[in-house]
């Protein structure tokens, strides 16, 4: 599936579980009919997937990191990361494969962890640059998720 079909489901998906999460809500002040907290549900690597690989579209049709210099990317960065890690979570209790199945894709979101873990943007020219731990990781598991889909 092309990154474009990708975006696009997973913009209908984003609103369909924002709807999903905002129709429990209630702003009752009764303690006594309180219900009490829901267990937070797991999104399914589908989902997951989905998400992640529109996030990573996002990036791609705004333009990147157009700057050179560091700090310039680092939201970026940090809009790529969520997703991940949203997606090793999903995976983690995805059942109807073994985790030897994920081995690829837990390195890549490992490194790009590492990336994150420096805490900035280094820039894209400076000697131990993070961009590429982060930003080439993400194509890449995008790419390996293309390539790997679990339904």
């Amino acid at each position: 599936m092309g990154r474009q079909t990708w975006g696009k489901t997973a913009g209908a998906l984003v609103l369909a579980v924002i709807a999903a999460a905002t129709s429990g809500c209630s702003s009752s002040d009764d303690g006594a009919d309180a219900k009490p907290a829901a267990k937070n549900k797991t999104v399914t690597v589908e989902a997951a997937s989905t998400t992640f690989q529109a996030a990573v579209t996002k990036f791609d049709t705004d333009g990147g990191c157009l700057e050179q210099e560091p700090g310039t990317c680092w939201e970026q960065m940090q809009a790529l990361m969520k997703p991940a890690r949203d997606l090793r979570k999903a995976m983690n209790t995805e059942k109807s494969v073994g985790a030897d199945f994920w081995t690829e894709a837990y390195a890549l979101i490992d490194t790009m962890e590492k990336g994150i873990a420096v805490g900035e943007d280094k820039g894209a020219t400076a000697y131990g640059t993070n961009r590429p731990d982060v930003l080439g990781s993400a194509h890449e598991l995008s790419d390996w998720l293309d390539q790997h889909p679990v339904k």
